[in-house]
């Protein structure tokens, strides 16, 4: 199984726009941040952790040419507004791009983006459109996509409700502020583990880092990679505080497990 970061960086992305603050300025490639996204693929199926703004320049980046599906994890904007470029996938398919995700979040996105879900809405003749089928998930309810298992977990962020997900060995979970017992119990046994980490000190929506190294520990991955990172810590720079076994991930950073 391989696990793709295409995406690394808050809703402001880094450098963030009028900053000129050190990682801003940084010239570690590391350093350079988009939203957060993700691809995991094994056994022929390859499946998309949300549709962030910069969805086409990470798939390129990341040579990723074709999803499965996409997972989505809540209908922030960070996470969704790259939906249109998945027209690319889409018209190379005989049916629409299966879109996964809450039911709340998958009513949002229709009236976002009502012509990537309706039939009737058709494109001009010698023109196209990306068309996607909802397909609404609920926690601990395992659906299968292609060859994978997906297991979907409900965490906090804030008074949103947001889905992690566990695909054989990976947990995904990003944008969570607690983690309950029962999505660390569908967490249980995973070799590799993604956790949003946003500051230093607490925050009302997301783990901090304190935070995110405790609910590694609690769930016990074997590895540990921290996203949705800020402009206030440089990769370097957390590469080296961090403990063992938990790690600052980056834009285009693939990571393989057996």
């Amino acid at each position: 199984m391989k696990l793709t970061f295409l995406g690394t960086g808050t809703s402001f992305g880094v450098p963030q726009i009028g900053c000129e603050c050190s990682v801003c300025r940084s010239t570690d490639p590391r350093d350079k941040r988009t939203r957060v996204g993700a691809v995991i693929e094994s056994n022929g199926t390859r499946l998309l952790i949300d549709t962030p703004p910069e969805l086409r320049l990470q798939m390129i980046a990341t040579g990723v040419h074709s999803v499965d599906a996409v997972l989505f994890t809540h209908d922030h904007a960070d996470h969704t507004h790259g939906l249109d470029d998945i027209r690319a996938i889409s018209v190379l398919r005989d049916s629409p791009l299966p879109l996964y995700g809450p039911a709340e979040t998958l009513a949002s996105l229709r009236q976002k983006f009502p012509y990537v879900f309706d039939d009737t809405i058709r494109p001009v003749p010698g023109t196209s459109k990306p068309e996607g089928s909802a397909r609404v998930l609920e926690p601990g309810v395992t659906v299968r996509i292609g060859a994978l298992d997906v297991v979907p977990l409900a965490v906090s962020h804030g008074v949103m409700r947001v889905f992690g997900y566990r695909i054989g060995p990976v947990g995904y979970v990003t944008d969570a502020k607690t983690i309950p017992d029962e999505a660390c119990a569908l967490l249980a046994g995973v070799k590799v583990l993604v956790l949003n980490a946003l500051f230093h000190q607490p925050h009302p929506t997301h783990l901090s880092f304190d935070e995110a190294v405790a609910t590694s520990r609690r769930i016990g991955a074997d590895r540990t990679f921290l996203t949705h990172l800020t402009h206030h810590d440089a990769h370097a720079d957390l590469e080296a505080d961090l403990p063992a076994g938990v790690y600052p991930a980056f834009d285009g950073l693939q990571v393989l497990i057996d």
